[in-house]
């Protein structure tokens, strides 16, 4: 990947392996309520399409629990039970086939039912998410401390209560619902544990502030190298999550899906309408991503003579536009003049082109 990463011991979850050097793996979560086990499948499928790796789904009761049996034999990714309050429900998550379990130190804390847990949790050889949340953090450190701090040591109680254990088969995240709380957070964490790190926020309110206080916090992360696994957590639908997960790690040049677009906001001199070319580029690249090991393409598409030849023969395949026609670029060179009218199917034919190649 290139960029500098936490060091972090291996956990695999299902067929997908998170730390060390293994890609940033994206996660999301079920909506619908996991005894409906047609719904739940459904909705997997749709964030597996999307690009989900490793999705979550609530354990209510018993027959969530149950019906974790099904849902795993209808889906291709690996599953994740969130257990709250119920010790016994991981018990029969476990048993049910879940790939991991993730437990709330807020909630589920007496030593007993916790050995209980791990004990299930060795048999079947699945790792534990130790999940702290803000909402409902333990006094591990007096209330007066900060809440960064609060956080962290809720977490570090419960490892070492587990590592008593023997068991170090353990992911770990810590969420609030601001952006400062959750980078010193998890920037506490990072420098007393080896363990995988999940990232994200929690309750981050209206769907575009949960977008960008998400992404300016996981994105401060993951420039730092810390992170293994993250999650947008967004009031909307879950396929949205993944939308955005996906554009914070392509920004930051961390993992490619796609085509990585690059478009100029207009101003006077733009002659043409480059928002409506926009949308409709990206509305087609959709569904379009790279091949196993294929390399990442850019796209340009500037909308008048001042940055964009300069941008357009910096990418893969670009455009730079005049009043009804533009110049098309491949690879720093012109190849011909495109008319307005017909320049997505044009600039579409090029990049397929070039995923052959």
């Amino acid at each position: 990947m290139g960029a500098f990463r936490h060091k972090t011991r291996t956990v695999k979850i299902g067929s997908v392996y998170i730390g060390a050097r293994h890609p940033i793996a994206i996660q999301s979560m079920s909506k619908a309520k996991t005894s409906d086990v047609r719904a739940t499948i459904n909705q997997i499928a749709a964030l597996t399409r999307a690009g989900c790796e490793i999705v979550r789904v609530a354990v209510k009761d018993r027959q969530d629990a149950l019906a974790i049996r099904k849902i795993r034999a209808g889906i291709r990714i690996p599953l994740v039970a969130d257990i709250h309050f119920d010790w016994r429900l991981a018990l029969e998550a476990i048993d049910s086939g879940a790939d991991k379990i993730r437990l709330n130190p807020g909630n589920i804390y007496k030593p007993a039912q916790v050995r209980e847990v791990v004990s299930a949790l060795k048999l079947a050889k699945i790792p534990l998410r130790i999940g702290v949340n803000s909402g409902s953090v333990k006094g591990a450190v007096s209330r007066k401390a900060a809440l960064s701090d609060r956080l962290v040591a809720s977490a570090q109680a419960y490892i070492r209560m587990v590592e008593k254990l023997h068991f170090y088969d353990m992911v770990i995240s810590l969420k609030a619902s601001n952006v400062r709380d959750t980078v010193e957070a998890y920037r506490k964490m990072a420098a007393v544990c080896d363990y995988p790190l999940h990232l994200g926020l929690t309750a981050t309110g209206f769907p575009l502030q949960g977008q960008v206080k998400s992404s300016i916090a996981i994105g401060a992360l993951l420039l730092e190298g810390i992170g293994d696994t993250i999650r947008i957590s967004l009031t909307d639908q879950p396929e949205e999550e993944i939308r955005v997960a996906k554009a914070v790690l392509e920004a930051l040049s961390l993992r490619h899906f796609g085509v990585q677009m690059i478009s100029c906001p207009t101003c006077g001199r733009c002659e043409v309408d480059l928002i409506q070319v926009v949308r409709s580029l990206e509305k087609e690249l959709a569904g379009r991503t790279l091949r196993p090991g294929g390399k990442p393409i850019t796209l340009a598409v500037m909308g008048c003579v001042v940055n964009g030849p300069g941008e357009a023969k910096e990418a893969d395949v670009g455009v730079a536009f005049g009043k009804k026609e533009g110049l098309l670029f491949k690879e720093g060179k012109v190849v011909k003049k495109i008319p307005f009218h017909n320049c997505v199917t044009a600039l579409l034919q090029q990049i397929d082109a070039r995923k052959r190649n």
